[in-house]
């Protein structure tokens, strides 16, 4: 009779005896990060329980509060906790004893303490708050992840892919930007990818591309930087032409240049390119299979001579494509010396240039002083110019000096001995317009003197 008693109890749900078991298999510490989702296993037991429809509910601890809040449960028509509802889930079998609880878009007002309450079919509800979950919500540090498959190309198209492969596929989806200065296109995208045509360009080479991934459910907002890794053939080709430790000119296209014989030269060639190229010097246009004169971008020429005019070919290796470029140097000789024999006819035709206007210089000298002595002799002749009659020869006059010696003819009887015509330096003076009585300035040159010795 006992026996058939206990059954129909268990039949209608009623709690049994205080010795009968009920276990709760939950892991009691849980972490997860923002946005992300988790699922906390968890089984019970109830074999106090005999319902076949059982509810389970989810309650969030809430510290010096009466009543606890809803979060999750099966029961349908239930009100759960507003911020939590759509986020919170149970299994929906309500004949197994599977209570774990699932969680998307995990928020960081989640974290706290939660327990479990079954209740069933009757309204008889079990509470395990012996054995309760503690949350903990953390910053979200995972970062998206960039896939460049191969090598980026300058001027090829590549579809580049950014992810965030540990979100969860149930939760809200995160919304994909890109940032980067190369030329970009958008392309498909997943739940949890999004797709990027690129075109690099040479001046993209180095520059950053970045993806960001914003979670909206919870607004948090990763993102991943790269830097572009572009290779190109060899651009900006040029020669710089070094002179002692500074360059003395750059060429830019092939072209010639004049130099003078036995200048020392540096040729220095440079290009821009990704990876560098292997640059080389050829005498003359590099033909096939030439050997280069110089394998490294430098050309040494210590002393330029004839033998170094002509064409030199600077050309930059590289798998992308090899452009050269020319430069013609033109030896030009340095003048010769000049003949020391001009240098002494010039020299001497000066000194004696010199010579001879110093002595025109002292003949002017002579003049000046013979003219000033002779204007004083007419000074004192012209004091004396009235006769001055002897006793013993009325007649006879002294003579003086006039503009002509054939005016006044000497007197027959007056002759100048030997001894006086010795003594004479001038024999006679001819001044242009002078006259005794009219005298002209004192500064009157004289313009011909004549010697009688």
């Amino acid at each position: 009779m006992v026996p058939l008693l206990l059954l129909l109890l268990r039949g209608v749900g009623w709690p049994l005896a205080q010795g009968s078991s009920s276990w709760l298999k939950l892991q009691k510490l849980v972490t997860v990060q923002e946005s992300l989702c988790v699922v906390v296993p968890c089984q019970f037991s109830h074999s106090w329980m005999i319902s076949s429809t059982r509810y389970m509910f989810w309650f969030k601890k809430e510290v010096n509060k009466k009543h606890d809040l809803l979060v999750a449960t099966n029961k349908p028509g239930q009100k759960v906790l507003e911020r939590t509802q759509g986020r919170f889930f149970l299994p929906k079998d309500s004949l197994s004893n599977n209570c774990s609880l699932s969680i998307q878009n995990a928020d960081r007002r989640d974290s706290g303490l939660y327990f479990l309450r079954i209740d069933n079919y009757f309204g008889h509800a079990h509470s395990y708050t012996d054995e309760m979950l503690f949350l903990k919500v953390t910053a979200l540090t995972h970062t998206p992840d960039i896939l460049i498959p191969g090598t980026l190309e300058s001027g090829r198209p590549t579809n580049l892919t950014c992810s965030v492969p540990w979100a969860c596929e149930r939760g809200t989806p995160p919304l994909f930007s890109w940032t980067s200065a190369a030329h970009t296109s958008l392309g498909p995208r997943t739940h949890l990818s999004s797709v990027l045509t690129l075109t690099p360009r040479p001046q993209d080479h180095g520059t950053n591309l970045t993806c960001q991934v914003q979670f909206p459910a919870v607004g948090v907002t990763v993102e991943r930087i790269v830097q572009l890794h572009v290779i190109y053939a060899p651009r900006n080709m040029a020669i710089h032409i070094i002179q002692g430790n500074s360059t003395a000119l750059k060429i830019l296209q092939t072209t010639s240049l004049p130099i003078l014989e036995g200048t020392a030269l540096r040729l220095l060639c440079v290009a821009d390119s990704n990876p560098p190229a292997a640059m080389s010097w050829f005498r003359g246009p590099p033909a096939l299979n030439a050997t280069p004169i110089s394998s490294t971008a430098i050309l040494e020429l210590p002393r330029v001579g004839a033998g170094e005019e002509g064409q030199f070919t600077c050309q930059a290796q590289h798998p992308l494509g090899s452009p050269n470029l020319s430069l013609s140097l033109s030896v030009v000789c340095k003048p010769e010396p000049r003949d020391c024999g001009s240098v002494g006819v010039v020299g001497g035709a000066g000194i004696t240039a010199l010579a001879l206007l110093s002595l025109c210089l002292c003949l002017i000298f002579r003049v000046k002083t013979c003219r000033e002595r002779a204007v004083q002799q007419l000074q004192r002749t012209d004091n004396d110019v009235n006769p001055v009659v002897s006793s013993g020869a009325r007649g006879h006059q002294h003579p003086f000096l006039t503009d002509s010696p054939s005016a006044h003819p000497a007197p027959d009887g007056v002759r100048p001995t030997a001894k006086e015509e010795q003594g004479l330096h001038y024999a006679f003076l001819r001044f242009h317009d002078l006259k005794l009585q009219e005298q002209e300035d004192a500064n009157t040159v004289y313009s011909e003197i004549r010697t009688h010795k």
